[in-house]
């Protein structure tokens, strides 16, 4: 862990009265929220999305993969990234010391098993819980780069990262829990950064999910989006390839600076969602439009010609963020696949607010 990143240790959830269980569960949830809405229309193009849902596109949750209202690889992700912060929690309070890009990485592995087999084993225990969790088993359009540098025989490091030319947006979209980190911002920079060269090697790719987890960091803080958003711009200024992320983040802002509810040709004007800081610029902006209505937001964050359950779920994780699990709608959340997985898996992630050893001896 660099000095800065020793600068600032405070729980997610201190400086404001939404506590940190409930901040925690409404990242999850939302993001599982967000993933699912878009589902069903993430290789649609506006146009289309509109000649099958009406004008307004898609106002509630749909069916796809056979399954109604389903989580993508994208939840699927964020969970074992959740499942490898909280084993890496465990043998650091435990061992002294952790490495906590490896434990990520073994966790990423575990999720690479699930796309490659049917089930869990039968003959055999499975590793960890959620390994056995037959619903994660799923094969819902896994990116290639999460493939691809998942099977690499090396983990991918800062110095050697695995497809130094992926910037999509497979990394930002598991990211939101570097941001649960008790640490400060810079630590979940570090982290989040340091864990998305596993896959994805381009700056903009890896720059975007640590501005993420960043972003994700300070709302959990109890800081406004657009302070966290401005923060993250500052760090990025420091980053010798951090502009591309930074002007997408800035457009975010002023296509919503005049106040006005947004538009899918607003949004489209961000970009597509394809590539990471196009993900993470939609989904900003969406939030920031509208700042006390989560379900606006993930509607205003799927309903375009791109990757739309990418972008719906990074705004889940920001708005579930910024205004908790009680701010979501119950009855959406009834009806979300797996739900009751991402809610178990939401109360066991508060034990990252205990102090975390530095991952770097």
């Amino acid at each position: 862990m660099s000095d800065r990143a020793k600068e600032r240790t405070v729980a997610p959830g201190q400086n404001s009265g939404i506590s940190c269980r409930d901040r925690v569960r409404g990242c999850l949830l939302g993001g599982a929220l967000g993933d699912a809405l878009g589902a069903g229309i993430e290789f649609l193009s506006l146009d289309e999305i509109r000649r099958v849902h009406g004008p307004a596109g898609v106002r509630g949750l749909t069916a796809a993969y056979g399954v109604h209202a389903p989580i993508t690889d994208d939840t699927q992700m964020t969970l074992f990234t959740a499942e490898g912060l909280i084993r890496a929690s465990v043998r650091g309070r435990s061992k002294g010391i952790c490495h906590y890009p490896t434990v990520v990485w073994r966790a990423y592995q575990r999720w690479l098993a699930t796309q490659e087999h049917p089930g869990p084993p039968a003959d055999t225990e499975s590793d960890g819980w959620l390994t056995s969790q037959p619903l994660l088993y799923a094969r819902r359009a896994p990116g290639n780069a999460c493939l691809s540098g998942l099977r690499m025989p090396r983990m991918g490091t800062p110095a050697h990262p695995a497809n130094p030319n992926s910037k999509g947006c497979g990394a930002v979209m598991r990211s939101a829990p570097f941001g649960l980190l008790p640490t400060g911002p810079e630590a979940a920079w570090e982290l989040a950064a340091e864990c998305a060269v596993l896959t994805h090697g381009h700056p903009a790719g890896y720059l975007a999910a640590a501005a993420f987890a960043w972003i994700i960091n300070v709302v959990a803080d109890g800081q406004t989006l657009v302070e966290a958003v401005e923060s993250a711009l500052g760090r990025l200024a420091s980053e010798r390839n951090g502009e591309k992320v930074a002007a997408a983040l800035r457009a975010a802002l002023t296509a919503a600076a005049d106040g006005t509810p947004t538009t899918p040709e607003r949004v489209e004007s961000l970009g597509a969602g394809w590539v990471a800081e196009e993900a993470l610029a939609i989904a900003v902006h969406c939030a920031v439009a509208a700042p006390a209505d989560p379900w606006t937001a993930l509607l205003a964050a799927v309903n375009h010609s791109g990757d739309s359950d990418s972008t719906g779920a990074i705004c889940g994780n920001i708005v579930g963020t910024m205004l908790g699990e009680g701010a979501l709608p119950a009855d959406r959340l009834a009806e979300l696949e797996g739900h009751t997985l991402v809610r178990q898996i939401a109360e066991v992630v508060p034990v990252l607010r205990t102090v975390i050893p530095m991952w770097d001896n």
